[in-house]
């Protein structure tokens, strides 16, 4: 059940204004996990339809005001939400900073609250979804529900598997089962992408901009409580084991949303191989790279972002067309 909407429940911070119209609220999950979503109407008298932008790990809401008035401005509305665990949502973990979560089927059930409580009763369709990183790996652990739902797909740098300069996957999960299984799944992990201090353009993984970095980094010094740390051993096992599933043929056949995968050339937090090899091996997959773009596309410098959504209008507004 919907709480009322408005637009207290956002953070705006100077250079980061809320997206016009956007409104606010909770849902509450079947397993009475809370989610904040948010909901933006398109900036033309028509709406071609609604775009649910699916979050990275550890990142919230108002991080993507700016693309969400960029969709909207393209005519599009705009569901998003933050996972359980994570942003204005539920944490898992009491009195603790960890990202953790039991299995990433646990996120796939907050997109199918987040589409029968808000996205069917409160949005135009068609619909199609946006999903970035760990919400790439989410859409397509869940597009068999998906699919007759939503027209498109498309996943910026998703988390299909890590960069194969890192550590393997199925020793990962090998470890991480074990730890699990022995009482410890709520341990801290190390993160290897963590730079000591605050990053710079200079030694930031995830963008080359340095106005939409700091831009950021002021919403986290603005908002801490919306962040979280380093993840669990249990989050990372949830992970590990999507991985090891979207790498098998069997599961790959269920995969039949219409999808475009839109990889960063010099990403170092994914696979970007990993990404175009699914998307080779899926009925209906498509792969693009933006050569030089760092993870975050959608946190990156104009030469990697404008490309970007004229990808994504080009590959999704041919099923949500302006009329």
């Amino acid at each position: 059940m919907n709480e009322t909407l408005d637009r207290t429940g956002l953070i705006e911070t100077p250079g980061n204004p809320l997206p016009e119209g956007i409104v606010c609220g909770k849902v509450t999950t079947p397993d009475r996990v809370r989610l904040r979503y948010a909901v933006s109407p398109a900036r033309h008298l028509k709406t071609r339809g609604t775009v649910i932008l699916l979050q990275g790990r550890n990142e919230t809401i108002e991080k993507y005001f700016e693309t969400i008035g960029d969709l909207t401005a393209l005519g599009y509305m705009v569901a998003t939400f933050d996972w359980r665990g994570q942003g204005g949502s539920d944490r898992l973990l009491r009195r603790s900073r960890l990202g953790h979560v039991p299995r990433f089927e646990a996120y796939v059930d907050d997109l199918e609250t987040i589409f029968r409580e808000v996205v069917l009763p409160d949005c135009r369709g068609p619909f199609a979804v946006l999903a970035h990183s760990m919400g790439g790996a989410v859409a397509m652990l869940g597009a068999p529900r998906l699919l007759n739902r939503v027209e498109r797909i498309v996943a910026a740098a998703p988390l299909i598997s890590l960069p194969e300069t890192g550590p393997d996957p199925r020793r990962l999960e090998i470890g991480t089962t074990f730890l699990r299984y022995t009482g410890l799944g709520r341990l801290p992990m190390p993160s290897p992408h963590r730079a000591k201090g605050l990053p710079t353009v200079d030694t930031s993984l995830l963008t080359s901009d340095a106005r939409r970095l700091q831009r950021n980094l002021a919403l986290m010094e603005a908002a801490p409580q919306l962040f979280v740390g380093n993840p669990t051993a249990g989050w990372l096992n949830a992970a590990t084991t999507t991985m090891r599933l979207l790498d098998d043929s069997d599961v790959i056949a269920k995969l039949q949303v219409p999808t475009l995968f839109v990889t960063a050339g010099a990403d170092r937090i994914v696979s970007s191989a990993a990404a175009e090899r699914l998307a080779w091996r899926m009925r209906s997959g498509h792969s693009i790279t933006l050569p030089g773009a760092r993870h975050e596309i959608l946190q990156e410098a104009d030469r990697y972002r404008e490309p970007f959504l004229a990808a994504f209008d080009a590959f999704a507004g041919g099923a949500l067309p302006l009329e």
